[in-house]
């Protein structure tokens, strides 16, 4: 992980994920803990989509915004904006950092490269092993423990679901949130909410208690692991997001993240949310295919995973990490930015600030 040539790379690394509400993106953090390393010169450019994202107005954090078309306008659309953007910018990596635009990320990432933009993102198929769809077929193929569940198209196979499964249940969204119910009543409200904000299916999942716990990973593509962080969750939201949490010192967590990288041979960033239960048995819940909010945390214990991203991006060889600080905690907080409305009309009225 060091850099031999006393002068940092200059880079222009252009990331999304610019949101920091309740259940904020990992953009900021991502950004954060590129500029932590002196190997990099960098000048970061946000991608957004909303012009509310808060990561917009930190000019001390992001140099400069262009807004991006959503995931469902299409890769063609995308790849057109990039282009634009790219004239004036001249991208060195992307690192894109929401579940719903991987897709379309992966699929222009050869298009990206000709244009001068390198990216290190897993395959459509790693993509699709991973899914919360394919996640229990995945754990009984490899010999992972994954609750059991269920995917529903109808609201009408609710019932059935919830026989077979007993309450209490998971019911989650397809890309993101997740609701525990009670009763059937309960469930029926998540499925239409969920299904509203996010389409179907809908996963119906196990209900499994225990302590939760989070490893934040890095893959090389060649089925090694470059960095293994796992945390334990201090304090919960209500959405399930950790706003505090600690580095923990688990061999079984660590090895369990290594043997999951080195059966998928995983390429970039992921999370995987575990439930340790009373009895001590490691259940994967999700496996999230980018770097989780509280990706910072690896830099402050010592082992900075986006940089390293952008170094494989790059083409430069990095030697996995093997030590990070045991006990290290991130605590999340609110903070009130404040800004001009010109600002905000800049980038509503033109798509940049």
């Amino acid at each position: 992980m060091i850099n031999t040539n006393k002068t940092p790379i200059e880079l222009v690394i252009a990331v999304t994920g610019l949101n920091a509400i309740d259940s904020p993106g990992p953009g900021i953090s991502v950004i954060r803990a590129i500029r932590d390393c002196k190997d990099f010169k960098v000048r970061i450019i946000g991608l957004s989509y909303e012009s509310l994202e808060p990561g917009i107005y930190m000019h001390d954090i992001v140099d400069k915004t262009y807004q991006i078309p959503y995931p469902s306008a299409g890769t063609e659309s995308l790849l057109n904006r990039l282009n634009e953007i790219n004239i004036h910018e001249e991208i060195n990596v992307l690192i894109p950092n929401f579940d719903a635009e991987l897709h379309n990320f992966i699929k222009i990432s050869d298009a990206l490269l000709k244009m001068g933009i390198k990216t290190f993102l897993p395959s459509h198929e790693q993509l699709e092993s991973r899914d919360k769809i394919n996640l229990s077929e995945f754990g009984k193929q490899h010999n992972f423990d994954v609750p059991a569940d269920r995917i529903l198209y109808r609201i009408e196979e609710l019932s059935r679901a919830v026989k077979e499964l007993e309450f209490p249940i998971v019911v989650k969204g397809k890309y993101y949130e997740a609701t525990v119910a009670y009763t059937l009543e309960q469930a029926q409200k998540a499925f239409q909410k969920l299904q509203a904000k996010w389409g179907l299916p809908i996963i119906v999942q196990q209900f499994i208690s225990g302590t939760e716990i989070n490893i934040a990973a890095l893959g090389d593509g060649d089925g090694n692991a470059v960095s293994v962080i796992p945390m334990r969750k201090l304090y919960i939201t209500d959405k399930g997001k950790a706003w505090a949490g600690v580095t923990l010192e688990d061999a079984n967590l660590i090895d369990m993240a290594k043997r999951f990288i080195e059966i998928t041979k995983w390429r970039g960033g992921f999370e995987l949310e575990i439930m340790r239960s009373p009895e001590g048995v490691l259940f994967i819940m999700e496996v999230n295919p980018r770097f989780p909010a509280w990706i910072y945390l690896t830099a402050g214990a010592g082992q900075n995973q986006p940089a390293a991203l952008v170094k494989m991006a790059i083409g430069e060889k990095v030697i996995p990490f093997t030590n990070y600080q045991v006990g290290k905690i991130f605590i999340r907080y609110a903070w009130d930015l404040i800004t001009d409305i010109q600002e905000f009309q800049q980038i509503s009225a033109f798509g940049e600030l």
